[in-house]
């Protein structure tokens, strides 16, 4: 479906489409913001939009209704195919465990982290990602962690035992 089709749908069109997703009305009202700004900005072609240089694309996303820094680093890394690195409640979660959060731990500061530290390419960036959730969903999981099964148990002061779960912050 394209930006063009998405926008000329009602939001109810839209929301009953999506149902299943959950939070759908919030989820259409801002998919429907999403592709009403390509179709405005960018004569409704995706590929206009993800040619700019990731900093404006980055930029220009968040600024666009229901676009947050997560959401606009996953259409930056798997839309556009450009180096940014996405921060959720999983890296979160592993990155707390493993006492590695930076201070302040800010989303901007967390992603800078990975930003500066992994090659800058962009398979590397989305095999990291995709390395997180996996953990995070099968072993590394929020209220009992598996850590006897982590890879990572040897470096990590949870899985080692240095410190206990207690946290349930980041689902």
């Amino acid at each position: 479906m394209s930006p063009a089709n998405v926008a000329s749908l009602s939001h109810l069109e839209l929301a009953s489409m999506i149902r299943s997703s959950g939070y759908f009305n919030q989820k259409a009202k801002k998919l429907k913001a999403f592709a009403n700004h390509v179709v405005t900005r960018h004569a409704g072609k995706l590929e206009s939009m993800f040619n700019q240089p990731t900093k404006q694309l980055r930029r220009e996303l968040l600024s666009i209704y229901g676009v947050g820094e997560e959401t606009a680093d996953d259409i930056i890394l798997y839309a556009a195919l450009q180096h940014t690195f996405v921060v959720d409640n999983y890296t979160r979660r592993i990155l707390k465990r493993m006492q590695m959060l930076p201070n302040p731990e800010t989303y901007e500061n967390i992603r800078s982290m990975f930003l500066h530290a992994l090659p800058r390419k962009v398979k590397v960036y989305q095999e990291f990602h995709a390395l997180f959730v996996q953990l995070a969903q099968h072993v590394c999981l929020k209220r009992r962690p598996l850590c006897l099964e982590c890879p990572l148990q040897r470096y990590c002061p949870t899985g080692s035992g240095e410190i206990g779960v207690t946290d349930h912050q980041y689902s």
